[in-house]
């Protein structure tokens, strides 16, 4: 979990359009949102103790895009989240492109593909 907060402020960092990265908790979950941007969050739950997840708001097209692009390097809970098992380790190339598009969302939601 700490090292997807890592990679959420380090890629928030390298984008010169963001406005203010605001760090707060939704549902009792780490959270990140910008103007322009959709909600990132993470979690990890008792039910499923093995594995966490970075989570996108289910009605935006984030994750279907992740799903075109990236559909043989994560695996994906419906349309609101990327799974990470605790063993294993992160794509962060690609989870870094993810929570660029996130971060910038509400730019390049008319884009096909998210202009990805």
């Amino acid at each position: 979990m700490l090292h997807l907060r890592e990679l959420v402020l380090k890629t928030a960092s390298k984008i010169d359009t963001l406005e203010k990265l605001e760090e707060t908790l939704k549902w009792g979950e780490p959270s990140y949102v910008t103007k322009h941007g959709s909600t990132v969050r993470m979690d990890w739950k008792p039910q499923s103790p093995n594995q966490y997840a970075m989570y996108f708001s289910c009605s935006s097209s984030l994750v279907s895009t992740f799903k075109t692009i990236y559909k043989h390097i994560f695996k994906f809970e419906g349309n609101r989240a990327i799974v990470f098992q605790l063993k294993d380790e992160i794509p962060e190339v690609e989870l870094t492109h993810c929570i660029s598009l996130a971060l910038t969302y509400h730019k390049l939601k008319h884009l096909p593909l998210l202009g990805a």
